[in-house]
């Protein structure tokens, strides 16, 4: 118990306080709860050094939510992996709600304080734009992670400025392969419901979009263009947007949970999907298929990249590989086109 106890000391509270904002434990108030981890920030590695002297058989796994079924499905695949390889896994949540909730940067401390060995980002905070400015982490705090011995892999959170392994799928190519599968049945105006601009997966989709349009001699004018968050009202106000002006005759989402809020939006204006509106998703979450009518989508290979990045992160972890140095890493896995019954030839009036 001897890193609980330097804690202890330094944040001014008993050992069982440390321990019960470690495995967030009622009885706590937040001022405390907020001196403890403020105690972890400024010396985050005494405590974690006693699980890194052993191997622990522990990591950590930090998504940014769980209502999106993407997430979830990919937590699973994590964890199923890591189980696979001997490794237990701790499922953190980064951007729940309520007073209580804890952010990504509040979870690492509390996993280095438990002594995991390593830890895969979902999606972490720097690439994801609705978390506010002041919240998402800076570059500098993931490369002060690095410089500190703390092994992580990035999944689908590319970030150039980081020298971090990373695993992510190819969203230009979903987004030329969504929009190209539209142009065959027949469509020309094709809108792309967004997620928010400054999302790089959104703007490469977009890329993909505007590739495919203009192969085919058709202008990718931002008038087709709407954004929203990446959730069933965003999806149901960008198409909302477009219906109300430019009236595409099919639309491409950002995400199949963008993709549930268009059907209804059409629904709700009486339009036939696919005969007045062809919709195309991205995830092929579970209730892709099973929605009315059930929706086309470009799937992710959720288990194959999970897969990835767990073996990568197992790799650094082993000391042998280490010392032969693994180098910078990143795979990129393509999207797989799913048609269902959400996408047809437009209407003939």
């Amino acid at each position: 118990m001897s890193g609980l106890s330097e804690i202890a000391r330094a944040a001014g509270v008993s050992i069982s306080t440390v321990s019960r904002v470690l495995n967030r434990r009622a009885g706590v108030n937040e001022e405390t709860r907020q001196r403890v981890l403020a105690v972890l920030t400024e010396m985050p590695y005494t405590p974690r050094g006693l699980g890194a002297l052993q191997r622990t058989g522990v990591i950590g796994l930090l998504v940014p939510e769980l209502s999106n079924p993407v997430f979830p499905a990919f937590a699973e695949a994590l964890e199923t992996r890591a189980a696979r390889l001997g490794y237990s896994s701790l499922l953190c949540n980064t951007r729940g709600t309520g007073t209580a909730a804890m952010g990504e940067e509040e979870y690492v401390r509390m996993l280095l304080a438990r002594g995991v060995e390593g830890m895969v980002f979902v999606s972490p905070e720097i690439t994801n734009v609705e978390v506010p400015l002041g919240r998402a982490p800076q570059p500098s705090y993931y490369a002060k992670l690095l410089a500190d011995g703390v092994h992580m892999v990035f999944l689908n959170g590319a970030t150039p400025s980081l020298d971090v392994p990373d695993v992510t799928v190819d969203e230009q190519l979903a987004g030329y392969a969504a929009t190209k599968h539209l142009i065959e049945l027949g469509h020309r105006r094709i809108g792309f419901v967004s997620g928010p601009s400054r999302s790089l997966p959104s703007r490469l989709k977009r890329a993909g979009w505007a590739a495919a349009l203009e192969e085919h001699s058709l202008p990718a004018e931002s008038e087709f263009v709407a954004h929203g968050p990446f959730a069933p009202h965003g999806g149901a106000s960008a198409v909302a947007a477009l219906l109300d002006t430019v009236r595409p005759t099919a639309v491409i989402c950002s995400s199949d949970h963008m993709a549930l809020g268009v059907l209804r939006e059409a629904r709700l204006r009486g339009l036939s999907v696919p005969d007045d509106l062809s919709i195309v998703g991205f995830d092929d979450i579970p209730l892709a298929s099973y929605c009315s009518p059930a929706l086309t989508t470009l799937a992710q290979p959720i288990e194959e990249m999970a897969g990835a990045a767990v073996d990568e992160l197992v790799n650094r972890l082993d000391p042998d590989r280490r010392r032969r140095g693994s180098g910078n890493y990143t795979r990129v896995f393509r999207p797989k086109l799913v048609v269902r019954e959400s996408t047809a030839p437009p209407r003939r009036h």
